[in-house]
C-alpha cells in the first residue's frame, strides 16, 4: 500500500490533466482505505459515513476562513488548490492561538476521521506547519494539531484553546518531516474514548496521541499557525 501511494505522489508535473484527476481519486480511495488504529485496536475508516469531500476543482465555496485576504483558490498544473497566500494575516485572536483558519461550512461533527494532502510552500525553519482544527466551539474554544517541524511546548503537539492562550496536551518528542513535495495528513476523533491520533505520511503508526474529553461536537477545518500551505483532497468521515 505505501509503495502505492508513494507512485501516486510523485505523479510527474508533465503528466496529463486527465492522469492527473485519476490519481486525485486513486489517492483518496488508498487513504481512506487503511486502517484508523485506535491505540491498538483497529477501527476502519468505512466505519463512519462520508459527510464532505473536496477537490477545490468547483471553487472554494464551502469554506470559511479568519481572514479571506490569506487565502487563494487557485490552479498549480492543471490542479486546484485551496492555500495561505502570505504569513501576516489581519485576523487577531483574542487569546493567542492560529492565525490562518479555513472551517468548513455546516459541518458539525463528534466522531470523525479527516484525510488531506498539504503542501509547505514556504520553509520557515522550525516552526514550520500546518493545522487541523476540531471540535471547534467558537474562537475561543476548540482543539487543533499543530504539525510544526521541531517539536517544543508550542511546536509539533496537539493543543487545547480553552478560554486562554493554547496549551499543549502532549508532550511529543517526534519531529514532523516536512519537505517542499506534498505529504498526507489522517486524525482520528473517537470523543466517547476522548482519543485523538495524528498521522503524517505514515497512515499506520501516529505521529502524536492524546486523551481529552474537554470539546464534544463541533466544527473542523485546515491552516496554519503563521506559514503558507496549499491543501487538496480533503475527506471526512464522520457523525
Amino acid at each position: 500500500m505505501r509503495e502505492t501511494l508513494k507512485g501516486l505522489f510523485r505523479a510527474e508535473p508533465w503528466a496529463g490533466l486527465a492522469a492527473r484527476r485519476m490519481t486525485k481519486t486513486m489517492l483518496m480511495a488508498c487513504v481512506v482505505a487503511m486502517p484508523a488504529t485506535i491505540w491498538g485496536e483497529e477501527r476502519p475508516a468505512t466505519d463512519l459515513p462520508l459527510v464532505f469531500e473536496e477537490t477545490f476543482e468547483q471553487g472554494r465555496q464551502r469554506w470559511e476562513t479568519t481572514d479571506e485576504e490569506s487565502w487563494t483558490h487557485r490552479e498549480v498544473e492543471g490542479n486546484h488548490v485551496f492555500g495561505i497566500n502570505r504569513r501576516q494575516s489581519d485576523y487577531k485572536p483574542e487569546v493567542r492561538s492560529p492565525r490562518h483558519i479555513a472551517l468548513i461550512k455546516d459541518l458539525q461533527v463528534s466522531d470523525f476521521v479527516i484525510t488531506f494532502r498539504v503542501r509547505s510552500t514556504k520553509d520557515t525553519g522550525n516552526h514550520r506547519d500546518c493545522c487541523v482544527f476540531f471540535n471547534y466551539q467558537d474562537s475561543k474554544n476548540f482543539y487543533y494539531v499543530h504539525l510544526g517541524a521541531r517539536p517544543d511546548p508550542h511546536s509539533g503537539q496537539i493543543m487545547i484553546v480553552k478560554n486562554a492562550p493554547r496549551t499543549a496536551i502532549t508532550e511529543n518528542k517526534k519531529r514532523t518531516p516536512w519537505t517542499d513535495q506534498w505529504h498526507n495528513v489522517k486524525l482520528v476523533r473517537d470523543s466517547g474514548k476522548g482519543t485523538i491520533e495524528v498521522y503524517f505520511d505514515d497512515m499506520e503508526t501516529p505521529l502524536m496521541k492524546a486523551v481529552d474529553k474537554t470539546f464534544g461536537k463541533g466544527r473542523i477545518g485546515i491552516g496554519s499557525f503563521d506559514d503558507m500551505n496549499d491543501f487538496d483532497d480533503i475527506e471526512v468521515r464522520g457523525r
